[in-house]
């Protein structure tokens, strides 16, 4: 049996990471970032720490960051 995780919405998200709401539907917007699921109604659930790992991808990608060339 799989555990399921517990989503949040987008502004619990914004405040578990620090950022600002705003921040959290730009990075959807350009694909950063994947909600956990997207509601019938058009609201993204997210899972928390799938996220924390999406953006520490997206770092590890960004050119001219110190790690980059490790």
């Amino acid at each position: 049996m799989t555990a399921r995780r517990r989503t949040v919405g987008s502004g619990e998200l914004a405040a578990e990471l620090g950022l600002s709401r705003r921040s959290i539907s730009r990075y959807a917007e350009r694909g950063w970032i994947r909600p956990a699921l997207v509601t019938p109604g058009g609201q993204y659930r997210w899972d928390v720490e799938d996220v924390r790992k999406q953006l520490d991808a997206l770092r590890e990608r960004r050119p001219g960051r110190e790690n980059s060339s490790r």
